[in-house]
């Protein structure tokens, strides 16, 4: 039963974009509107120019920008959440500048960016890194508090090492939340990118997409516009893929705590 459910499941997550496509396809053929092109030239201009002629020069710096600014804000969020959840006083000292800076859109400090970092990779980066920073942050601080004191207790009773207890007793406890706020700064790590991309940049998804916007170019912009969607729903399926394998373990405790 399970089996036909997953099946139905994966036929209907297939068949639905297929038919939106097809029925944007039969519209825009006969719509004969400026905004919206023929999907055909579209799909031509997916093609030829972002498959072929402009993956090295476009797709691949997004990409590259995307993963060094979401590894090294998700890598400083999961730090700063340990010291911060470890530690009251220092929860009490820095919480009033933490949520200050969580409640700044990342937007909002592009000028800031700009200004120190000029209009390289490194804006980009730093732009990207203080989006993915803040909900990693929070979520692992909430992990950290949420580990039941008598786990704890349990390590220091056997004698375990705090580097034990933090690698194979904390980390792992408070994994679970620490993942979903990856999941949530992956989503805000593409957001960003684009916006970097789309102010004083020579290069990427972003700069394609608005170039082909001033230049009325529209099939070449729906077609980055595709294609930024496409790339967004892979690294999700991605990610959730690797989040089942390394919470494997969850789930099973979980499932075994529920049919108790």
């Amino acid at each position: 039963m399970r089996a036909h459910r997953g099946a139905a499941g994966t036929a209907l997550e297939i068949a639905v974009p297929i038919l939106i496509l097809l029925g944007w396809g039969v519209w825009s053929a006969q719509a004969g509107s400026l905004y919206f092109p023929p999907l055909t030239e579209i799909l031509q201009a997916f093609w030829n120019i972002l498959l072929l002629e402009r993956f090295v020069s476009d797709v691949l710096p997004s990409l590259s920008r995307l993963m060094v600014g979401y590894v090294l804000g998700v890598g400083l969020g999961i730090v700063a959440g340990f010291l911060l959840g470890l530690s009251e006083t220092l929860t009490r000292i820095t919480g009033p500048l933490v949520h200050f800076m969580r409640a700044l859109p990342a937007p909002a400090i592009l000028p800031f960016a700009l200004l120190v970092f000029g209009l390289g990779d490194a804006m980009k980066i730093s732009l990207i890194a203080f989006g993915c920073f803040f909900p990693v942050l929070l979520t692992t601080i909430d992990g950290v508090r949420g580990i039941e004191p008598d786990y704890l207790a349990a390590t220091r009773v056997y004698g375990i090492s705090r580097r034990d207890r933090l690698w194979h007793v904390m980390l792992p406890a408070a994994l679970p939340q620490i993942v979903g706020g990856m999941r949530t700064s992956l989503s805000l790590g593409f957001i960003l990118v684009v916006i970097s991309e789309m102010v004083a940049a020579t290069s990427g998804i972003g700069y394609f997409v608005l170039q082909a916007q001033r230049t009325y170019e529209l099939p070449n912009m729906w077609a980055g516009m595709i294609l930024l969607g496409i790339l967004g729903y892979l690294v999700n399926v991605v990610f959730v893929l690797v989040e089942r394998r390394v919470l494997r373990w969850h789930r099973g405790a979980r499932a075994t705590a529920d049919a108790q």
